[in-house]
């Protein structure tokens, strides 16, 4: 083969996988969207609002259950980075208050809101969820030796918080943003607080069942 027919498939080949990468991030766009609005869309929606043949999706994701799993690991990934940033911080407070903020502007966890028991996790994502315990824990931690973080405060305690905010949501996606950001610093300032709460704190694995397939 030439020179100039070997540098010719080359870039044939880097265009074909350019477009590739941009499919594949077109259809995650589409399927995050099309999924938080209706959990039980049809996967033929999400490749309608991506612009992308049915085929071609199918070739990335061949199920809606892969699809739906890869959304959910990918914000899973994003939690750890976003608390991976956090423990970087030398303040124990101001680095958890950071990490609630950053995932909560993520819009992280609608998709636990919308999308758990809508797939079955498998072992791939495993890694991750451990890291994001483990991550959590030192959040809380190192908040709690700061003296600003309350007593009764576990880290299954930040998973609600980051759950009640995600669940706010109204047509403005702006206007969401703020309601959901004002609601997070009502509830900082109740991370701060002195006094008993009501009830025992939520325990590892209580909301494990909620990823168990749904038939």
């Amino acid at each position: 083969m030439s020179k100039i027919a070997e540098s010719s498939a080359q870039k044939g080949l880097s265009g074909r996988k350019a477009q590739a990468a941009r499919n594949d991030g077109l259809i995650l766009e589409a399927a995050r969207a099309v999924f938080l609005a209706d959990a039980g869309a049809p996967i033929a929606a999400v490749a309608e609002r991506a612009g992308v043949g049915i085929s071609a999706l199918y070739r990335r994701y061949p199920s809606k259950e892969v699809l739906l799993r890869t959304l959910c690991h990918d914000g899973l990934r994003r939690y750890n980075t976003e608390a991976d940033a956090a423990l970087a911080d030398p303040d124990g407070w101001s680095g958890l208050v950071g990490f609630l903020e950053r995932v909560v502007d993520a819009d992280v966890h609608s998709l636990t809101v919308h999308l758990a028991g809508t797939f079955s996790p498998d072992e791939s994502m495993l890694p991750d969820v451990t890291h994001s315990g483990e991550v959590t824990e030192e959040l809380v931690r190192r908040a709690h030796a700061s003296g600003r973080l309350r007593a009764e405060v576990n880290p299954q305690d930040l998973g609600l918080i980051l759950e009640s905010c995600a669940a706010i949501t109204v047509p403005d996606p702006t206007r969401t943003a703020q309601l959901r950001r004002r609601t997070l610093a009502l509830l900082i300032d109740g991370l701060q607080a002195d006094g008993g709460l009501p009830g025992p704190p939520p325990q590892p694995g209580e909301f494990a069942w909620r990823w168990q397939r749904r038939q």
